[in-house]
């Protein structure tokens, strides 16, 4: 008799009630996550993008038509729709600009090869096409990129304010672009030009007043820390003074709670006691003797020190920022001492005029004309809490933007110029190769037109007639040509109407959307654990510890 062959054993690899899901359908699955999120952003591009209202959990509103930042306050659980909150943040994190850009521009790559996926292209042929069409926008933007030069103060300047002026037109403060502009340009003209270290610019947010009210402080202001009442009789005001900062308490100590001192006379007490005091007034005198005028700590300066030092004309504010303080030597000079004897005069700073003054609602802390000044802040007016954080986010990406521009100096036209030339560029490379890959090519020129047609969307123009104008002048070679969203004929040389923006902003945008493109097209499984879903409720306690709780509750533990 024919013995049976034997059953094969069922192979459980993966916990029960892991999702699954492979091949094409996960790909397109993913494909259309990245547009929803594309969709949710297309409407903030551009000059006359809209804002999004976002209300967190604890029922706090921001308005903000910032990609990045919107991005970040949305809480995107789909795993592939994450790769385009990344590739935002490090949009912003690097050049500042271009975050929506970056998202629209990744999810119409995928968008526009989702056809040839469903009809069965292998990914890897359209991941080689997109790898070839960026290297050749790449290389094209940097034989394009017209470089400034440095040399002309004067037109270097005015270059940096159209930069700045172009990066604040889609922003809430398009309407005072000239004001903030050269705001932005003269914060970064303060900082070293060799470092561009743009952590030394402070931006403090006072509520009330106009936007108009704004001002840059060339070197620091603070808000006036928590001080005591001998503080008022201090002088607010100083001319050329030397300033002392230090990493000092000068008040003084509370007795720890289990602190103990056994004493045998009560002279043995008061001998405690007035050491105490002798130790803080010598610190006291050490800082009277180097001269300085205004004493500024990282830790609390007591109401004795503050009385003290009150008695002598010497303005004091303990408990300030470590950031302030960091931004204070930056620009005064000297050091942060951490101890109060042998204090020379290198180590001290100075200023041209230190004021205390009443700005909206509270009072701040000025240093003006600082000598060594590598550092300043800026000061935001505004109705609303959430339109001052607005301003300083657009304000953000202005410096940030600036700052490229003085590092590489090299700029481009902006307002959808540079993606009509990209496109025509490399649509004419891809009718020139046989293949698979002149399809991808050219689905990668097709993709480019999205940044030009969505801001004439914005901007409530007819997008399908002015890309095709736009077409025509780039087929004639005015490769500077843009959309213009004032003007009656909705097209115009961009480079002439000082659109211009860092090249670094395009190549850093292009690179990194076809970079999430090809990841994304590159994953065909996705295995989610069921844990994944769950809130983490935190490590297991051990067995018998609940009971172990109760028992010694209210009852004496029994003895062992």
């Amino acid at each position: 008799m024919q013995r049976g062959l034997p059953m094969q054993p069922t192979v459980v690899l993966l916990r029960e009630g892991t999702d699954t899901s492979q091949g094409n359908p996960q790909l397109l699955s993913n494909i259309s996550a990245c547009l929803a999120i594309a969709e949710t952003l297309s409407s903030t591009l551009g000059p006359r993008g809209m804002d999004k209202l976002i209300v967190n959990e604890r029922g706090e509103a921001q308005i903000t038509n910032d990609g990045a930042t919107i991005l970040k306050l949305l809480d995107i659980v789909h795993p592939a729709a994450r790769t385009l909150v990344d590739i935002a943040r490090a949009q912003d994190a690097e050049v500042g600009d271009g975050t929506t850009s970056v998202v629209l521009l990744a999810a119409q790559l995928l968008k526009e090869v989702r056809g040839y996926i469903e009809e069965g292209v292998s990914p890897h042929v359209i991941i080689k096409g997109f790898q070839k069409a960026s290297q050749l926008a790449l290389n094209r933007i940097k034989e394009l990129q017209i470089s400034v030069d440095k040399s002309d103060p004067e037109r270097f300047h005015s270059l940096l304010l159209e930069c700045a002026s172009t990066s604040m037109s889609s922003k809430l403060i398009h309407s005072e672009k000239p004001f903030f502009s050269k705001m932005v340009v003269d914060a970064i003209e303060c900082l070293d030009q060799d470092d561009l270290d743009d952590s030394l610019i402070g931006v403090k947010k006072i509520a009330g007043g106009g936007m108009q009210d704004s001002l840059l402080v060339r070197g620091v202001a603070f808000k006036k820390t928590f001080t005591y009442a001998g503080a008022e009789q201090q002088p607010k005001l100083f001319h050329d003074p030397l300033i002392l900062c230090l990493n000092v308490e000068l008040e003084l100590k509370a007795e720890k709670d289990n602190a103990e001192v056994r004493v045998d006379a009560v002279a043995d007490y008061q001998a405690i006691v007035d050491a105490e005091w002798e130790i803080i007034y010598r610190k006291l005198q050490a800082i009277e003797k180097t001269g300085a005028k205004v004493v500024l700590s990282k830790l609390p300066i007591g109401d004795l020190a503050t009385q003290w030092f009150a008695d002598r004309d010497i303005f004091c504010a303990g408990r300030v920022a470590a950031g302030d303080l960091r931004r204070v030597v930056q620009a005064v000079g000297g050091f942060i001492q951490s101890t109060c004897s042998d204090i020379k005069r290198e180590h001290l700073g100075t200023c041209g005029l230190f004021e205390e003054r009443q700005i909206g609602g509270e009072r701040y802390n000025l240093f003006k004309d600082c000598p060594k000044a590598k550092t300043c802040t800026f000061i935001l007016r505004g109705g609303a809490e959430q339109f001052i954080e607005e301003v300083e986010r657009s304000l953000h990406d202005a410096l940030m933007v600036v700052k490229r521009a003085v590092r590489t100096g090299e700029i481009v036209a902006g307002g959808g110029a540079i993606e009509m030339e990209l496109s025509a560029f490399i649509r004419d490379h891809a009718y020139s190769i046989p293949g698979k890959l002149q399809l991808v090519m050219a689905a990668f020129a097709k993709a480019l037109e999205i940044i030009p047609r969505q801001i004439c969307d914005n901007a409530g123009l007819d997008s399908t007639d002015i890309l095709n104008k736009l077409r025509m002048k780039h087929a004639t070679g005015e490769k500077w040509y843009g959309v213009d969203v004032d003007g009656s004929s909705g097209i115009r040389d961009n480079h002439e109407a000082f659109i211009w923006e860092p090249s670094l902003v395009k190549i850093n945008a292009i690179s990194s959307a076809t970079e999430a493109a090809c990841l994304i097209l590159s994953v065909d499984e996705t295995v989610r654990n069921p844990q994944s879903e769950a809130q983490n409720p935190g490590p297991k306690a051990p067995p018998g510890a609940a009971q172990r709780a109760l028992r010694g509750r209210g009852r004496g533990m029994p003895r062992r």
